[in-house]
């Protein structure tokens, strides 16, 4: 009896809550969405170990930063979490750029396979610029696609931001948005190294 009692107890309040949120959708609105590029850096090292590569290397560090804000609307028994803005950062952040230490320093070789490797970073950066409306349309599906969540009380308005933040990062117009961006960069990237010739210094 204590178990049927408890599943009873369990199925209620699944039930209410269910119906909170059904209450909270007129709270609806469309979230305001800005998106900015981070600031970069690029760091030059140079490895102890002799480089195979001609030209040297460049990594490139790609971030997502998704910041809400959200407004409280009171209930009955409880508050409608409405979200309201989203600040997205998204682009590439840090250049590490490897060059072998075979080459002195401001040599001709030097220069040359820094001049390769800062092509590679303005093809990463020309990827976020030229993609800025599409990545923009993106975020703003996936923010617009998030409904409001009912809690209880304002103790649990973090953790509805919580799910509000994975579910517009888990969007598929985001998870399509990621995969172009790295797609595009790749296609840029290879026809630079495709067009680089020989380092000729003589």
């Amino acid at each position: 009896m204590r178990k049927l009692i408890i599943a009873l107890l369990l199925c209620n309040f699944v039930t209410s809550s269910l119906f909170a949120d059904e209450d909270c959708l007129s709270y609806k609105v469309s979230p305001r969405v800005d998106l900015s590029a981070p600031e970069w850096t690029k760091s030059v090292v140079r490895p102890l170990r002799p480089m195979d590569m001609l030209h040297g290397n460049v990594t490139a560090s790609f971030v997502e930063h998704y910041n809400l804000s959200a407004t409280a609307e009171q209930i009955e028994d409880g508050f409608c979490i409405v979200l309201s803005t989203v600040d997205a950062t998204v682009g590439y952040t840090d250049f590490l750029v490897q060059i072998d230490s075979r080459y002195a320093l401001d040599s001709c070789e030097y220069n040359a396979t820094m001049e390769h490797e800062d092509m590679h970073i303005r093809a990463h950066l020309s990827v976020v610029d030229d993609l800025n409306s599409e990545m923009s349309r993106a975020i703003s599906y996936a923010a617009n696609a998030v409904m409001p969540i009912f809690v209880r009380t304002h103790r649990d308005a973090d953790s509805a931001l919580d799910k509000m933040s994975a579910e517009v990062q888990n969007n598929p117009n985001v998870i399509l948005m990621r995969q172009k961006v790295n797609a595009e960069q790749e296609i840029r990237n290879k026809k630079i190294d495709q067009n680089a010739g020989e380092i000729n210094c003589l």
